[in-house]
């Protein structure tokens, strides 16, 4: 047995373990799946054990797998202990906003209040799906999104808060029909192509959820677009497209567009803080604790009555456990 042991083949057999699949543990660790079975073969050569019965319906764990699972899961825990203990609060974390003028904004802000020591750095990078792979990656700390919509094998490795019902509107051209209505009732957009991040592989969370709640109303999902970067650059191909934007109601300001809440029913976006499982940072405890204060003061966690929302976003959002106050954050 060799005297050092490479952590990688470690996390292999402890997501195949998981899983008892190899397929969905490779999506988990975002690896292809034939480099995951080289990785559990070398742990087996390694180990001079065999830890996995492999046949063509099933993947079960053998005695010694059984037997050497708990040592793996303390080395990688202890990694993790490490790891975070190495970084502290010294190390700057990285936040994804999604976008700029939304609730994860007022969040920082707060966050950067309860803590001014720590080093919090902002980015705008949008879409939850995209900022998942870059957390489970180690690239990003912390991002804001729709945690239901990740697959369950990403949200198996993340830990997340729920922050706020966010309603959701449409962004309209200044001219549309529809732009004259303080508010639009969601049968009113029947017959419309919105955009909903169709074809932008970082937003599949948000892209699902519309397509739930276009479902059965004859809205169409419009095709993909440009992912445009910058206002100027959103105002063009937003002219040249002339498709309605599902968005939610802090969404900022565009040139030439105007932006009225979505009812009949009150469709909501939820939002939740979003980081990696394990990691230990005080500006996590901040960004928790300011979440926290923020959804009391202002009431973001309550549902209107007259609300739409999936099922499977209820119940996760429900089944966490939400911060109270500051002090419970560590």
């Amino acid at each position: 047995m060799p005297r050092d042991m490479d952590p990688r083949l470690l996390r292999a057999f402890v997501a195949v373990a998981g899983e008892l699949h190899f397929t969905r543990a490779a999506a988990r660790l975002y690896v292809a799946q034939q480099a995951l079975s080289r990785d559990i073969r070398r742990l087996e050569r390694e180990l001079g054990a065999e830890l996995f019965v492999r046949t063509t319906r099933q993947v079960t764990l053998t005695a010694d797998g059984e037997r050497l699972l708990p040592y793996a899961r303390r080395v990688l825990e202890a990694q993790d202990d490490l790891r975070a203990a190495a970084a502290g609060a010294s190390r700057p974390l990285l936040v994804d906003l999604n976008s700029e003028g939304m609730a994860s904004g007022r969040v920082l802000a707060r966050a950067r209040e309860l803590a001014p020591e720590c080093e919090l750095m902002a980015r705008f990078e949008s879409g939850l799906t995209g900022a998942a792979a870059e957390i489970v990656a180690g690239r990003l700390d912390v991002s804001f999104g729709r945690f239901a919509g990740l697959e369950p094998a990403v949200r198996a490795l993340l830990s997340h808060q729920p922050v706020r019902y966010e309603p959701m509107a449409v962004l309209l051209p200044r001219d549309h029909p529809l732009a004259g209505l303080a508010h639009i009732p969601l049968d009113a957009l029947a017959g419309e192509s919105v955009y909903a991040g169709a074809g932008n592989p970082r937003t599949l969370e948000w892209t699902d959820l519309a397509r739930r709640l276009f479902a059965g109303r004859g809205i169409r999902i419009a095709p993909p677009a440009p992912v445009a970067i910058g206002v100027e650059e959103f105002r063009r191909v937003m002219a040249k497209t002339r498709n309605p934007v599902l968005a939610v109601v802090d969404f900022p300001a565009m040139p030439d567009s105007v932006l009225r809440p979505v009812v009949d029913p009150v469709p909501l976006s939820p939002l939740s803080l979003v980081w990696r499982k394990g990691l230990r940072h005080p500006g996590v405890d901040a960004l928790r604790a300011a979440a926290a204060r923020l959804a009391a003061e202002e009431g973001w966690l309550e549902r209107d009555p007259a609300h739409w929302l999936p099922e499977v976003d209820i119940t996760l959002m429900s089944d966490t456990p939400r911060l109270t106050d500051a002090t419970e954050a560590g």
